[in-house]
Parts: structure tokens; C-alpha cells; sequence
């Protein structure tokens, strides 16, 4: 993991299921997803809150933490879904870099997300390693975190 691969909302887009089809090019694969090489990487400030944030979008600040406005309505609300839906939270991402660093949370990152199986990353969006259990999401394009 890289840090430039972490937005400045907090998501670590090496997670994020169009970086890893565009990391494995998995569209040969079978599937149509759009491809993303992460928000700092193609030069965007922030994909989901540049736009409405004029710190952001004007590139002022590279993390929210860094906002006098932190944790503001809309980092919130991303926040709250990623937890619900995705089993990780920007708003805890961009404390731990804030109190440890870009590149010790980079390691903590790698431990938490790692295959059991075969030690890629497995994806925020649906729990699945695109190495190991890529069958899965062939069956169930829509799959979730340990549907049955």
C-alpha cells in the first residue's frame, strides 16, 4: 500500500474494488466496471467531497482532520455507510493517521485487510480477495460481506 493511495476523506482506495479491477484488469474477466486509479493518483482533491468543499476542492488541506471543521456533516454521513455497508470507517482512518502517522497506519492497514488464504488485500466493498475468491463474485456480481 502507498500513500498516496489514501484519499484525503480517509479511504484507503488500495481497498476499493474499481483500484483492485484496475490493479488485476479484471474485466477480461468477464465483468464492465469502471476503473479508478484513486483520488490523488488521477489528480482529484477528494472524488466524493471536493466538489462540495471548498478546502478540498482548492487542494488547502491534503487530510478533512486538518479542517477546523472536522468531522464535518457530509465525512459523516460517507462515514457512517462505509460502516454500515463496508466494515471500515474514514473518520477512524483519519484519526489513526492523524495520531500515528501515514506510514505506521499504512501498516496496520496491510494486517487488517490481508487474505488469510493467499495474503493480497480483500476488498472494503465486498469482503472478497479478487486473487482467491474472484469465483465468488462471478456467481453473485452484487455480493456483500459473507452473503450466503
Amino acid at each position: 500500500m502507498r500513500v498516496d493511495m489514501i484519499a484525503p476523506c480517509g479511504m484507503n482506495c488500495s481497498l476499493c474494488i474499481a483500484y483492485q479491477f484496475k490493479e488485476e484488469d479484471i474485466n477480461k474477466k468477464g465483468f464492465h466496471k469502471t476503473y479508478c486509479p484513486g483520488c490523488i493518483p488521477r489528480g482529484k482533491n477528494c472524488t466524493h467531497m471536493g466538489d462540495r468543499c471548498h478546502r478540498l476542492g482548492r487542494g488547502e488541506v491534503r487530510y478533512c482532520f486538518q479542517c477546523e471543521e472536522y468531522p464535518c456533516k457530509r465525512l459523516k454521513s460517507l462515514d457512517l455507510r462505509y460502516r454500515k455497508k463496508y466494515h471500515m470507517s474514514m473518520i477512524d482512518n483519519l484519526n489513526r493517521i492523524r495520531d500515528i502517522g501515514e506510514e505506521a497506519f499504512l501498516v496496520e492497514e496491510e494486517k487488517k485487510w490481508k487474505c488469510p488464504h493467499c495474503g493480497t488485500i480483500i476488498c472494503c466493498h465486498n469482503g472478497l480477495c479478487l486473487n482467491c475468491q474472484l469465483d465468488t463474485l462471478l456467481q453473485n456480481r452484487r455480493y456483500r460481506w459473507n452473503e450466503e
